[in-house]
């Protein structure tokens, strides 16, 4: 799904992203609510920003990639950890493209996105380039998403990828 945000353009840098697991529900301009299998799944378009929500039986967990005041978390290279019998895997990169490469991977993105039944994003008013985007899927047992954020005056684009699951037990 596909739409333009009706707000303004606030997170301007993508080094004013910070990381957060756990946070309440946060107000947002666009959502995509989905059932994968056994898993409810809560898309969150926050400004340039993201949360999921994801509830599986009595497990939930909460992830925001945003610009958070007072937040000490910057955006991380990469997380591990326990969310109670699950495990959780983040991992994060800033890309810098020139002008042409950023348009051209930009609206590859919002294509792939757009079309797809899981996927979410936003633009926002005055820049075609300018946006966030989400797209989750559930494979062997664990639900995955991928996450874009588009800084196109900084040519820069955040992209992160989550995995959380049922930690599998070591063969012996």
């Amino acid at each position: 799904m596909l739409t333009t945000l009706q707000t303004s353009y606030t997170d301007t840098r993508a080094a004013d992203l910070a990381w957060a697991l756990g946070r309440d529900r946060l107000p947002a301009l666009a959502v995509l609510n989905l059932e994968l299998a056994s898993a409810k799944v809560e898309l969150r378009l926050l400004g340039a920003s993201h949360q999921v929500l994801l509830e599986e039986g009595e497990v939930r967990c909460s992830e925001t990639v945003a610009c958070m005041p007072g937040s000490c978390t910057p955006l991380p290279l990469g997380v591990a950890k326990r969310v109670g019998d699950w495990e959780y895997e983040f991992a994060a990169r800033v890309e810098t493209l020139s002008q042409g490469s950023f348009a051209g991977r930009a609206q590859e993105l919002l294509a792939l996105v757009a079309d797809h039944p899981n996927g979410l994003a936003g633009t926002f008013p005055g820049s075609p380039h300018a946006f966030t985007a989400m797209l989750v899927q559930r494979h062997e047992g664990q639900v995955r998403w991928r996450t874009w954020h588009a800084y196109p005056q900084e040519g820069q684009l955040v992209a992160t990828r989550t995995r959380v699951g049922v930690r599998m037990a070591a063969a012996l």
